[in-house]
Order: C-alpha cells, then structure tokens, then sequence
C-alpha cells in the first residue's frame, strides 16, 4: 500500500513540479519587463502597468484562475447570443475550450509576474544614483551601467525577497486543484476519499517539505557567493 500511495504522490508531485518550472522560467522575464513600465518615465504607462499590479496582487489567485479557465468560455457564449459580434469578441469565442494546465500556468504567470516586478524594481531603485553617474563620468553607456555596475548589486538585494516568494510558489501550487488539475494533494485526498487512510495526505507534506528544503539550500548558497557584491 505504501508503493502505491508513493507512486500516485509521485505523479502528482510531477505535475507540480511542471507548474512551478513554467511559471518560474516564463513569470521571471515578464516580472522584470513589468518593472520597467512601472518605473516608467512616461506616467500613462507608468499608470497603466501600476493598475494592473494592483489589480493582480489585490485579487485572489483562485479568483484569478477561475476567471481566465472561465472567462473565454463565458465570452463565447456571450458572443453566440450577438447578431453582429466585432472581430475581437469573434476571436475570444473560439477560445471556448481552454485546457485545464494551461489555464492555471498563464494565471500563476500573471500573478507571480506582478509580485516579482515589485521586487525588481525595489532591487533597481534601491542602487544609489551616484553608481549611476560615476558610470556615466567614466564613459559608460546606459546598457554598460546597468550589466556591469548594477545588475549584480541588484541581484544580491533581491535574493533574499526572491528565495520568499519562490519557496510560497511551490505551496501555491496546491490551489490548482480547484480547477481540477491533477497535483500531489488532489493525490493525497483521493486515498482519504476512497479508502478513508489521513496518513497520505500528511505524507504529502514530505514532497513540499523536500522541495522547499532544496530551494533553501540552493538560496543560501546563491547569497554567499553574492556576497563578493557588497554596496
């Protein structure tokens, strides 16, 4: 029975792995193009992206993830019942089926995008504008400043934060259940519904225990061999 239960864990650990790898490697580049339109020097935009981080770290994740599986399909219905439906609206529609993982990615890309953009521009405005103008005096481009004198002074500021949000990442991941998803704790409830045994669901706990234990480990290092980049 034990094998058993590690083999179905083991499968749902998967698919949480796989959801916290595609939100990691696609939310990281986004959250930094997000930051730069928050700290835009042209306000609409500046407003514009400020809203909408707003909005996103103002709402629920459940809600979030409920509105982009459903929301395409409501859009559709809403279109069929148009006599004359624009081509924006015509274009929604034909996303009526909207697979279940992808659904759930794109939100916790947009979500976690939004909290990291935050961190990143704390990162970046918290450089000293000096650093900024001693490049400046010496000849250096902008692009020169920013990857030679900047960036790893602002990496080593923002691991810390980074680690945080990370290691809550791999928690969050649970809540993709609620669309019904497959992950390791719709695993672990499926024992305790049909052969009612609690001990799976507590086993759980070992694969997130695991995880984050590894990502702790990784983080620490990281920061001691920033450590070197002092300001």
């Amino acid at each position: 029975m034990f094998w058993e239960v590690t083999q179905a864990l083991l499968e749902g650990f998967a698919s949480t792995v796989k959801l916290f790898c595609v939100t990691l490697i696609a939310a990281l580049p986004l959250g930094l193009l997000i930051s730069f339109g928050s700290m835009s020097k042209f306000k609409p935009v500046k407003a514009i992206f400020k809203i909408f981080i707003w909005i996103i770290r103002g709402t629920p994740l459940v809600l979030q993830m409920i509105i982009v599986y459903y929301g395409p399909g409501l859009v559709g219905n809403w279109a069929q019942n148009m006599q004359n439906p624009n081509a924006i609206i015509t274009w929604l529609a034909s996303w009526t089926v909207f697979d279940r993982f992808v659904a759930v990615s794109v939100a916790f890309i947009i979500n976690y995008a939004c909290y990291f953009s935050e961190i990143f521009r704390g990162g970046i405005e918290s450089i000293p504008k000096g650093q900024y103008e001693a490049g400046q005096v010496l000849g250096m481009s902008k692009a020169q400043i920013f990857f030679k004198v900047v960036l790893m002074q602002v990496v080593k500021r923002i691991v810390p934060p980074m680690s945080n949000e990370i290691i809550t990442l791999v928690k969050d991941t649970s809540l993709a259940r609620v669309i019904s998803v497959y992950e390791i704790i719709w695993a672990g409830e499926k024992f305790m519904k049909l052969e009612g045994l609690l001990w799976p669901l507590f086993y759980t706990g070992a694969f997130y225990l695991l995880f984050c234990g590894v990502l702790t480990i990784l983080f620490n290092r990281i920061e001691k061999k920033l450590d070197y980049y002092r300001s």
